[in-house]
Formats: C-alpha cells, sequence, structure tokens
C-alpha cells in the first residue's frame, strides 16, 4: 500500500490545526507556506475532511479551519481513510490462494492497527531519539 500525496499532505494539515489546537483558526494560506504545498491542493483535501466532521472552518477576516476534536481523538487512521478510502495492500478476490489471502489480510490488518494506533497528539509530540544528530569523522 503506498499513501498518496493526498494522505500525506492531509496528514500535513492536520498536524498544524493540532499544533496549533485551542489558539483559534489557522489558514490554509499560511499551511501552504510553512510545507511549501499548493493552498489550491490543501483546499481540495480539507473539504472531506470538513464533510467527515474533523476540522471546522471558521469565516471571515481572522478564519482558517480548526480541529472539530481534541488531538489525542483523531487518528492517523481516521484522515487517511477519509482521503485515501479503505486500506488494503491487494484487491480481494475468490480466485485467491487461502495461505496469499490471509497474508493479505494480515498486512492490511497490521498496516491499520498503526494508523489506528496514532494520534495526532503522538504526531506533533514526536521526538525521534534514536536518530544520530551527525556522524564525526577523524583523521
Amino acid at each position: 500500500m503506498k499513501i498518496s500525496t493526498k494522505g500525506r499532505y492531509g496528514l500535513t494539515i492536520m498536524m498544524e490545526l493540532a499544533a496549533k489546537f485551542g489558539e483559534g483558526p489557522t489558514s490554509l494560506k499560511s499551511i501552504a507556506e510553512r510545507n511549501q504545498l499548493s493552498e489550491h491542493y490543501l483546499e481540495q483535501l480539507v473539504a472531506p475532511l470538513r464533510n467527515a466532521g474533523l476540522v471546522k472552518s471558521i469565516r471571515g477576516a481572522y478564519g482558517g479551519y480548526i480541529l472539530s476534536k481534541e488531538p489525542e481523538s483523531i487518528t492517523s487512521g481516521d484522515i487517511i481513510r477519509i482521503l485515501e478510502g479503505p486500506i488494503s495492500p491487494v484487491d480481494f478476490t475468490e480466485e485467491d490462494d487461502p495461505a496469499k489471502r490471509q497474508l493479505w489480510l494480515r498486512i492490511r490488518d497490521s498496516i491499520a492497527e498503526v494508523l489506528d494506533s496514532t494520534t495526532l497528539a503522538d504526531l506533533i509530540s514526536f521526538e525521534d531519539e534514536g536518530k544520530p544528530d551527525s556522524y564525526m569523522f577523524y583523521i
């Protein structure tokens, strides 16, 4: 399964809104500028998120978007399913060998478990502790 730009940029929008949760609306223009993305494309992505009830739009000069729920209650799985559709590594057919079918189901369930157990709060508070700061070479 490959997550398209729809899913990746949608997750970016939601993480930006989660980081500003409780501070008022955030404009798509500011999100687009901060992440070097097309504002027009973000407008297309935010519509299904709004229709699904994950974000609310605020009109006016200081308007923008806010999360409709706390970042702890929105999972990355919620966002990916809205923008990408069902999570499935392959299309299942009746002809599939039962062993292969079981493999695809296990892969699907593993992906879903990771997405559904990762909230926006987890994503915005992530710290990469295992990453080395830099390599030091001595001669």
